[in-house]
This record gives structure tokens, sequence and C-alpha cells, in this order.
């Protein structure tokens, strides 16, 4: 098979290895290794994650709007679109909290040593800075600044810093909110205009892919050589089986509510679902696997059409309960990498970040990154450190979207039990 016919993920996981064995032999040779790649490898590692920093909000803006305006007819379907959208809020919260709960027990990024920390530190010092003056200037703030921070006095200003995320997040809300409640001639052009432009962002979103080999051979030639250390490896094996653990955490909670709220046999559920299981777990996309989701919620998990057409497509833009409980634990985990202590209002500020931005995460590979990158900014963590998770981030992307497409399941057969009892 030649390189170039090689899937995507496969393409990273070269980079990654080959990245890593660069970055090992680079060491090697001192000063003149690291000049090396500090001149010559690690500008493309930042041109990669200025891509990713720069769709970010377009992303957000296009997927949102799109999403929420998909609801079209709010006076036929308020009840059904209210129950729907908050029971994914619901879970979304409960996600992001099981990973902060899993993540702050276990403590992956302790396991590196102080020498190995003190490292990146310097090697992120700015970053590091940034975080302190933040952290200085929050405890100047009123308590109800945070919600104060929420609304922005001007969106065009509101969008030039991804700090700024949640201000675009309620932005896009109130302007999906508004399509919907306008005549729908009058909002068609709008609707089509956002159709269209989520389209290109995807689009985009592939194109930035495809250097993403290249991007991930830069970052961990990068990383090897400015902190070369064995336990920061192991430290990323034991971030792996955090996420593991706390994505079995989620797939153990969807298994009692089929249990206990909806009656249903969990043997009943995961025979019925397995196969879009299957297919979520090899595409790593919500998107792509909607179709099977569809037609096995509907005719194995006996979910009325009009129920599951309506719950599943707004589940594989809003709904990323897999996502949600990654940037809780990948946030944390690149903290504690740092040394940097996270205070129990900066986790709450996760919380509603990584519930609010996941709802705008498009539902296809990788997304999740994307995502990331607003969760770290909003939370004063260097973003730098997504060099940390990159080489692991496709297997684990696909066990994600496995949790993204079974919550979606759960909450479709929570929305049509509500419904028909009404």
């Amino acid at each position: 098979m030649r390189l170039r016919n090689l899937p995507l993920h496969w393409k990273i996981i070269l980079g990654m290895f080959l990245g890593v064995l660069f970055g090992f032999l680079m060491s090697n040779f001192d000063s003149t290794g690291k000049e090396l790649i500090s001149n010559w490898i690690k500008p493309f590692g930042t041109i990669f994650i200025n891509a990713l920093k720069l769709i970010a909000i377009p992303l957000i803006l296009a997927s949102l709007i799109k999403g929420i305006s998909d609801l079209k007819d709010i006076s036929r379907l308020s009840k059904m679109g209210g129950i729907t959208i908050t029971t994914y809020l619901i879970t979304t919260v409960i996600a992001v909290s099981v990973g902060l709960a899993i993540v702050n027990i276990i403590k992956p990024g302790n396991s590196i040593s102080d020498e190995t920390r003190v490292e990146l530190l310097n090697a992120y010092e700015d970053d590091a800075d940034k975080k302190r003056e933040a952290a200085a200037e929050t405890k100047k703030s009123g308590p109800l600044q945070p919600i104060i921070d929420i609304v922005p006095s001007n969106i065009i200003s509101a969008a030039t810093d991804n700090k700024n995320m949640l201000q675009i997040i309620f932005f896009s809300i109130l302007f999906g909110i508004s399509m919907i409640l306008i005549p729908e001639n009058k909002s068609k052009p709008l609707k089509d205009f956002f159709d269209s432009l989520n389209e290109v962002i995807l689009k985009i979103i592939d194109l930035i892919m495809s250097f993403a080999p290249y991007g991930v051979f830069a970052l961990l030639a990068t990383l090897i050589v400015e902190a070369p250390k064995w336990d920061l490896l192991k430290s990323l094996l034991l971030y792996s089986i955090t996420l593991i653990i706390g994505l079995f955490s989620l797939i153990v909670i969807y298994t009692i509510a089929v249990r206990l709220i909806l009656n249903k046999s969990p043997n009943f559920f995961f025979k019925g679902i397995l196969p879009a299981q299957l297919v979520a777990f090899s595409t790593s996309s919500s998107a792509a696997t909607l179709p099977v989701t569809m037609d096995r919620v509907h005719n194995y998990l006996n979910v009325k059409k009009e129920v599951s057409s309506f719950v599943l497509p707004i589940g594989a833009t809003i709904n990323m309960d897999g996502t949600a409980v990654y940037q809780a634990i990948a946030a944390v985990f690149i903290a504690q990498t740092f040394g940097l202590d996270l205070s129990i209002t900066a986790q709450l500020g996760i919380i509603v970040t990584a519930t609010l931005a996941s709802i705008g995460a498009a539902a296809v590979p990788s997304a999740g990154i994307i995502v990331l990158v607003i969760v770290l900014a909003q939370a004063g963590i260097p973003e730098a450190g997504l060099a940390l998770i990159f080489a692991v981030d496709r297997p684990l992307d696909m066990c994600r979207t496995v949790v993204n497409i079974t919550g979606d399941a759960t909450v479709s057969m929570m929305v049509d039990k509500i419904v028909s009892k009404k």
C-alpha cells in the first residue's frame, strides 16, 4: 500500500512514532540537535496549533447556530425540543463532572517528576506567566464577574480572542433561537448561509487534519527534545487509562438509566445499539454513524420515528458526552503535567465551557481536539500541552465516538418515554 493511500489515523500514528524517534535521536546531539528542532521543526507544530485555534470560533458559530436553527417549528416541537436539549445538557454536565472526578482521583499528570515538570514549565514559561496573571485578575473581580463575562458588549471584539469563547457561544445560542422565532421565509436565507458555512468549515477541518501527521511529528519531536523523560511517556499511558475509565463510567451510567428509568434490559439495549457502536468505533464520526444509529434506535429499540428522526440528528450535533469527559480529563491532565493547580472555580469553569463548547463540536473525527483548544484557553492552561495527548488521540477518539452515539440512543429512548406519557 502506497503511503499516500494510508488512512489518516495511520498517518498520524506514523508521524507520532517518527516524531518520538527523531526527538530521541536529536536529544543525543546535545545543543545542536535541540537547536535544529527548535529552528526547523518546532515552527510546523506551532503552525498546526495555530490552525486549530484559527477554526475554533467559526466552528462554534456555524455548527451551533445550524444545530439550533434545525429545530425549525418551535411551536410544534417546543416540548420535544426543550426536553431533548435539557436532557442532553444534563448528560453532558454529568459527563464533564465524571471526568473531573476521575482525573482528580487518579491524577495522571502528577506522575511526572519534578525535574521534567520544571523543564516543561521553562519551555512554556510565557504560557505559565499568562496563567498567573489571569489568576491575579480573577481575584480582583466580584463573585458574579464570570456571569457578566458571558455576555459580550461587542461581538466583533469577542471574536478576536479565543478566551472569549463563552461569549461567542452565548451569541450563537441567542442568534439560533431568534432564527427559529421569526417566520421561516425570513430566516431561510440565513439558514442556507449557515448550512453552507458549516460545510465549508468542515472542509477546512479536513484540510487542517491532512496536515496533522506533520504537525504531530513536529510537536512530539519538540516535546521529546525539550523534556526527554520516560516518565512523561508513562504519564501519557496513565492518562489514556484514566480516560478509558471515564468513558466506561458513562457507559455504566447509561446502563443504569436504561434499567431503572426506562425499565429495559441492558442486554436489549446493547444488542440493539451494538452495530451502531461498531460503526462509530471504526469511523470516529457521529455524523457518519447517524443513519445506522437511527435505524437501530427506531427498528430495534422501538423508539417512534418522529422522536428518533428529531432527537438523534440534534444529538449528533450537540450531544458529545464522550467528547465532554475527554475535555475535562485532558484539560486537568495537561494542567497537572505543567504543575498548575486548578481551583474549584477554574474546574467549575471547565464544566461550563466543556458543556457549552460540546454543543458546537462537529460530528467529525478529531473535532474534540479543536473544542479542547477552547476549553484550555478558557481555563488558562497552556495550549501547547496538546502535544502531550495528540499521540493517543485517534484510538481514544474512536472510544469517545462510541460513547457519544450510545448517549444519543439513551436520550432518544428517554424522550420517547416522556413524550408518550403526554
